[in-house]
């Protein structure tokens, strides 16, 4: 096992340890970076960032907790709220999912409350208001005033132990209250126990099912003296003889007299192995009680993080914002093993970490985009850290992370995008670990069935009945193939590279040639209907994560020269570029309810991931110049020094990390690429101090707010035309320079041989699809196939075989009478055969309707609602009902809820006119609707406000109907909806829903 820690320890033990201070800039010159950070940066608006102590990548996030419900207290803290429950010991930075909030501990005086109380009434149990006046954070270390209880909080951590200082007024009831069962967001305690060890020590732990499944942790904690009485709240009842208690719900209370002596300091260690683990983590990293000595060697190693940084000039704001930025950078991943190296991994078995540190927190939809690929620069034996523990968790689960919390799987988000850091880590010469073990690991997570990817692996793209998110699924697998495939290539793996470099070209079946956009189309490849590329989720836009067609066309960041084709050449990608970013160009619907668009500049969304590239894609098209523009334009609006200063969730680091990247003049547009293209430097000097001891200076001559444009570049005193840098070029050490100007040089970076540029292979011919057909018809069809490149010939069966170029030839429309299985796939010379169109275009018959009378009929439906923890609809089937009855509607207003429950919906929907009739459902989570008890719409799972649809050929009169749904928790929304034959979607009416009398 590495000493990182212990060698970082005993640097810090040669800076002078000085006094606690109580404002920000009090920071004696010995630290002079932790200075320039401001932890309360984010966690205003929907930052969701944590303003609490700790140390990079420690396991202990010390924090206060305004509250523990709700999405804006993902982190536990928000910045507009003016109480605190208490101080816990894990936090999550600027994730949009509460967890996490573990063993909370609150100084209190008088007769001790074990309840916390609310914010609006926080007398009534143990939380206390305060002010932002007597607050203060820095890197490191945390203070508040409790204003109810008249107390001084002050905290600082280790990597595993955070350590609380508590000045009390002259009381006799100085309480320290212990919550073991406090928890941030949703989860639910399965088990947990609490031991009074002495008068002096306690110790504990749960297990629990929140975000992270399964989830075990244990505390050791220690108090500076003895306490005088103690009482154990077990399940809701006190018992103040008890020295022990299990249960779901524990809490304590610790006196002492402070009318002599008012501080009272308590240690706590955490390990997830044992509290055997935690008492020698204490022992190792904790062995005292000199406060300012901890906060000292916390500071230090923040100094010592921070300073692998350095900017010089820019305003006083622009340095604190550069320096939080890489502040939150360092956060995550989190250690996850105890000092002997022991740990609980995947398969929750303990494990011991050889000759490596074992990490979690891996937000890899968010992070694999900036913030990773930032490490490879300035942490790469962490890197290696990181590679290894994410094919451990491999090796005890059969599956490389998703997003990865605490040793489980959280399957939150999109992609398999532990591939992408493993590969740009490959690339740019980070090799601490097997290669062809990695390789394994990354096409076992490839040739899975889950999350769209058995329908990936058939048809090229997700088709939209195949599961949500089905076009933004498509775009990130593809990219994702193509990480396999470049690390495949350079380990000689030829069959392994032309398989996923055939795969990596998948985003092009999802391309819609006629309207310019990425497209959700169905499995007989058909276009979504109504199609309105500035429609997102919660407006029925379901193909898309959190996000629009606007914002996910671009993403292709392995094939950027193959979309620009595919727009139609330079001049029309930059046009649709500049539309993105306009305002007025690109309006879509206003009332959208998706939380995570934020940060907006026309449909540009700054606040959510997959635009982080977008303005570095005009260098592509040879318009650096326009890059430069938009990038000061995001920097300047989108980022301040102040609370509110992130647009959108910092997401484990990433929103952070395109600051540091994009105001020091570059950015990683495709990981696993090992360059970097060139935006506009915002400092005059930023230097990288790297782990091999060189610097790379990257110098912004004629620097000021108005010259943002790049005139010309030198690398090492030579002359630079390329737009672009190379990974090996910065870890060599350097300088470059940027010579500025306040007018745009448009003929700099405009060649194509100065141009970032992307190597696909081989071109995937774009695949035919049906045009203006209904995937049912009850009536003889013409059936049109359409393929949008002018060069390709189509070729078509009808049987279900596989076509070829001997099949038939596709010249001219034709018609269908019967249920066929159609398969089409198109040839052009010098490029791989598309993908197979393989369309069941079914002739239905109409379904008769039930055998009842309006004279048996009510008006409304019959409604039941079960409360638990869902993740399907289908396990409404194993829970109580918890109230019935009827609605004239379908929506949430019966439930009086917010999270946790479930809804059925039973009864009749009169049909008016025989035909083809088309259902949807728009729903948070999770919902599925049945007609005649056929399942017509499937939009199960945990997700965010998504559509899907399906249909149904009705005769005319009363038809069953019945709709299932779930709601986990955050946001929660439904809407059913109905199309009539040749109509559009529109809401049920009250008149067309029945019930039985």
């Amino acid at each position: 096992m590495k000493k990182r820690i212990f060698q970082m320890i005993m640097f810090s033990f040669l800076l002078t340890p000085f006094a606690a201070f109580c404002e920000m800039g009090s920071v004696k010159d010995d630290f002079p970076l932790v200075q320039k950070v401001n932890p309360f940066v984010g966690t205003d608006t929907v930052g969701h960032t944590f303003p609490g102590a700790t140390v990079p990548f420690g396991m202990v996030q010390l924090s206060p907790d305004t509250d523990n419900k709700g999405w804006n207290h993902c982190s536990g803290y928000h910045y507009k709220k003016g109480t605190i429950m208490g101080f816990s010991h894990t936090h999550l930075s600027g994730t949009g999912v509460p967890d996490y909030g573990d063993f909370l501990f609150m100084p209190t005086t008088g007769d001790p409350k074990l309840v916390p109380g609310s914010e609006k009434n926080p007398e009534k149990g143990y939380r206390s208001r305060f002010s932002h006046d007597r607050e203060d954070a820095s890197p490191g270390y945390y203070s508040v005033y409790l204003e109810d209880y008249d107390i001084d909080v002050e905290l600082t951590a280790t990597e595993r132990v955070g350590f609380h200082k508590y000045t009390f007024p002259e009381t006799d009831k100085a309480n320290v209250i212990v919550d073991v069962t406090h928890i941030i967001g949703w989860g639910r305690i399965v088990e947990s126990e609490i031991e009074i060890i002495d008068n002096r020590q306690i110790q504990g732990f749960f297990r629990k099912n929140g975000w992270s499944k399964n989830r075990y942790l244990y505390f050791t904690a220690e108090f500076s003296r003895p306490f005088q009485k103690s009482g154990l709240r077990i399940n809701g009842r006190l018992d103040e003889s008890a020295k022990e208690a299990k249960g779901k719900s524990l809490q304590g209370y610790f006196r002492f007299d402070a009318r002599e002596k008012q501080n009272v300091m308590v240690k706590v260690a955490l390990s997830n192995v044992s509290c055997y683990g935690a008492a020698k983590n204490m022992q190792a990293e904790c062995p005292g009680w000199d406060f300012e000595k901890v906060h000292s060697e916390a500071k230090s190693l923040w100094q010592k993080q921070l300073s692998k940084f350095e900017v010089k000039g820019g305003s006083e704001s622009q340095q604190r914002t550069f320096y939080t930025s890489v502040y939150h950078s360092f956060l995550v991943p989190n250690i996850f093993m105890d000092v002997d190296g022991r740990y609980r991994g995947m398969d929750k078995k303990i494990h011991t970490a050889e000759d490596f540190d074992y990490y979690t927190v891996f937000s890899l939809w968010d992070t694999f985009r900036a913030l990773h690929p930032l490490y490879t620069i300035v942490e790469q034996d962490r890197t290696n850290d990181f590679v290894h523990s994410m094919l451990k968790k491999y090796d005890q689960s059969g599956l490389l992370p998703y997003w990865e919390l605490a040793s489980g799987e959280t399957w939150c988000m999109i992609g398999y995008h532990s591939i992408p850091v493993i590969a740009d880590a490959w690339v740019k010469g980070i090799r601490g670990y097997d290669p062809s073990y990695a390789l394994k690991a990354m096409k076992n997570s490839a040739m899975q069935d889950h999350q769209g990817l058995k329908a990936y692996k058939k048809y090229g793209y997700i088709p939209l009945e195949s599961g949500t998110q089905s076009v933004s699924r498509t775009l990130e697998y593809a990219y994702d193939d193509w990480c396999i495939a470049a690390m495949a290539d350079d380990l000689g793996r030829t069959e392994d590279w032309k398989k996923y470099q055939r795969r990596s070209q998948n985003y092009r079946n999802v391309f819609d040639v006629s309207t310019g956009f990425m497209r959700g189309k169905n499995k007989n490849g058909f276009w979504r209907q109504n199609f309105d590329p500035a429609k997102f989720p919660s407006q029925g836009a379901s193909e898309y994560t959190e996000a629009n067609s606007w914002q996910y066309t671009w993403f292709v960041p392995h094939d950027v020269n193959g979309l620009i084709d595919l727009m139609g050449g330079d001049d029309a990608f930059i046009g649709k570029l500049d539309k993105l970013f306009n305002p007025s160009a690109a309006k879509g619907e206003d009332g959208h309810s998706d939380v995570d668009i934020t940060g907006m500049i026309g449909q540009y969304a700054h606040g959510n991931e997959p635009s982080h590239t977008y303005a570095y894609l005009y260098s592509y098209a040879g318009s650096p110049w326009k890059t430069q523009e938009k990038i000061a334009q995001i920097v300047n609006t989108l980022y301040s020094d102040q609370p509110d200063g992130l647009c959108g969730n910092d997401d484990c680091g990433q929103m952070s990390a395109w600051y540091v990247f994009s105001t020091m003049g570059m950015y990683p547009v495709c990981p696993g690429q090992p360059i970097y293209v060139f935006g506009t430097p915002m400092f005059p000097e930023a230097s990288i101090n790297l782990e091999n001891g060189k610097e790379f200076r990257i110098i912004a001559e004629n620097h000021s707010d108005k010259n943002i444009y790049v005139q010309s570049v030198t690398l090492n005193g030579r002359p630079y035309s390329k737009t672009y840098i190379h990974h090996d070029d910065i870890i060599g050490g350097g300088e470059l320079v940027f010579k500025m100007g306040s007018e745009p040089n448009k003929s700099w970076g405009s060649s194509q041989q100065e141009r970032p540029s992307s190597n696909p292979g081989k071109e995937l011919t774009l695949m035919p699809y049906l045009k203006e057909l209904d995937q049912a018809f009850t009536e003889d069809i013409i059936v049109n196939i359409n393929c949008d490149d002018s060069e390709a010939e189509v070729y078509f069966t009808l049987d279900g075989s596989e076509p070829d170029k001997s099949s038939n030839h596709y010249t001219e429309p034709f018609k269908l009478s019967e249920t066929t299985t159609l398969k089409a796939k198109a040839f052009k010379r010098g490029a791989m055969p598309s993908y197979t169109l393989s369309a069941l275009v079914e002739r239905k018959t109409l379904e008769e309707p039930a055998d009842i009378s309006r004279n048996e009929l009510a008006s409304g439906l019959n409604y039941s609602v079960y409360v638990g923890s869902f993740r399907s609809v289908l396990d409404l089937a194993d829970s109580k009902v918890k109230k019935s009855g009827t609605s004239d509607n379908i929506d949430l207003t019966v439930t009086n809820r917010r999270d946790n429950f479930g809804l059925k919906f039973t009864g009749y929907f009169k049909v008016e006119k025989e035909g083809m009739y088309r259902f949807k459902t728009i729903s948070d989570d999770g919902s599925r609707l049945y007609v005649n008890s056929e399942l017509v719409v499937n939009n199960d799972g945990f997700h965010g406000a998504q559509a899907a649809d399906g249909m149904a050929a009705l005769k005319a009169g009363f038809h069953e109907i019945k709709v299932l749904y779930f709601e986990g928790n955050v946001d929660e929304a439904l809407s059913v909806e109905v199309a009539e034959p040749d109509g559009d979607f529109r809401p049920f009416s009250h008149s067309e829903l029945f019930r039985k009398k």
